[in-house]
């Protein structure tokens, strides 16, 4: 065999994300891509905005010969001190440079983050529904990842998650706004967490972090917010990126905070700078760590998803669908109608809708919308909705 039996097993269990994409690409190349509604990959339709583009080129056409050299592996000081300033609005806590390590993107944040903490059979802990890759992501560093359920509004299941946590936990992992279900987890909740993980730390002898995924930070509705991190224990880091909220996702820049009250906080920022490097990863993109330093604290346009998020619901509401709107990204995850949700899926497949089955992120009889498309795609697509819905 060509490739290793893990790899090889890796790629059949292989994210039905990409999946579903893929097989939507062989669709359009028999149908067209007009008539096929593809809700597969949440890939950000919206522009980013014009003031991303005037600093690209700003910066682009300012470049010297020795801004293309080798920098410190995690990242140049004048953008991580910008990143921290941020930072330091966002979670109400003062956020130093030396707390920030420029990444390539939040998959490489989390990776690098894995890398410091996990020791080998070590376990982290995630609320299901989750995003797919934490898998792979815990696998790469010898870690276990472990599922815990949500509550039935997919928020915190603290219970769940006390009972799950034992010697071998090294982390809990969430991710708020949740990818696939678009949930905000509360600040009550996670004040209690992170009494819960205080407690659980002091049983074990050992440090247990909490780390957040938080790709989506920006991306909400109304007057929802996402509460900080930082401020409910001191133990916590975060992993993000500008993939969703400046719509550059094929640029893979993001960074990790470290919250700025961790007990072994100089040791864990050598470990993260040295694993950034010796991951492959070296350093974040030079010219998109530029960019990003004069465009703290905007975003793109999240009307245009709050309007895309109004057509779907309203649509999947007429058509008798059930699901919890979500407070925040741009993902509907709502019930399938029928107990197996790989069928249903394959149902709305043969009505040139392309979904993910809700099994594929550990939330099983529900499936997951991407509405980050053209508003056409979403009204094209009711008919065909409503046919699988009303065949059920």
């Amino acid at each position: 065999m060509a490739v290793t039996s893990k790899m090889a097993g890796f790629m059949e269990k292989s994210s039905w994300i990409r999946k579903m994409f893929e097989e939507g690409a062989k669709l359009k190349g028999e149908h067209g891509p007009e008539n096929v509604y593809d809700f597969s990959l949440g890939n950000p339709n919206v522009a980013p905005p014009e003031d991303f583009i005037n600093i690209l080129k700003e910066t682009v056409n300012s470049l010297r010969p020795q801004d293309h050299s080798y920098m410190p592996n995690a990242g140049y000081p004048p953008v991580r001190m910008s990143v921290a300033q941020q930072v330091s609005k966002e979670q109400g806590v003062d956020v130093l440079a030396d707390d920030i390590i420029m990444t390539c993107g939040a998959a490489g944040a989390l990776n690098v983050i894995f890398k410091t903490i996990l020791n080998p059979g070590e376990e982290i802990i995630t609320p299901a529904p989750f995003f797919v890759e934490y898998f792979f992501y815990a696998d790469n560093h010898g870690g276990v990842l472990k599922t815990v359920p949500t509550n039935d509004d997919f928020t915190l299941n603290l219970n769940a998650i006390g009972e799950a946590v034992t010697e071998k936990t090294r982390a809990v992992l969430i991710n708020s706004p949740n990818n696939p279900t678009g949930q905000i987890y509360s600040k009550e909740s996670l004040e209690n967490l992170g009494a819960l993980l205080m407690e659980k730390s002091r049983t074990f002898g050992h440090i247990i972090y909490l780390v957040s995924d938080e790709p989506y930070r920006k991306i909400v509705y109304g007057d929802e917010t996402v509460p900080g991190i930082f401020f409910c224990y001191p133990e916590s880091i975060l992993a993000t990126s500008y993939s969703k909220d400046l719509s550059i996702p094929g640029e893979r820049i993001g960074f990790i905070a470290l919250n700025p009250n961790a007990t072994f906080k100089q040791d864990l920022v050598a470990a993260m700078a040295m694993a950034n490097r010796i991951l492959g990863f070296v350093n974040a993109p030079a010219l998109m760590q530029r960019v990003v330093s004069k465009l703290q604290g905007i975003s793109v346009d999240v009307s245009e998803y709050a309007r895309k998020r109004e057509l779907l619901c309203d649509g999947l509401k007429a058509c008798g669908y059930k699901f919890i709107k979500p407070p925040g990204a741009f993902y509907l995850f709502p019930e399938s109608p029928i107990p197996d949700d790989v069928a249903f899926v394959r149902a709305l497949q043969e009505e040139l809708i392309l979904t993910v089955p809700g099994s594929g992120f550990g939330g099983p009889g529900h499936f997951r919308i991407s509405y980050c498309v053209d508003d056409n795609t979403i009204i094209k697509a009711m008919p065909g909705f409503k046919k699988v819905m009303d065949k059920f």
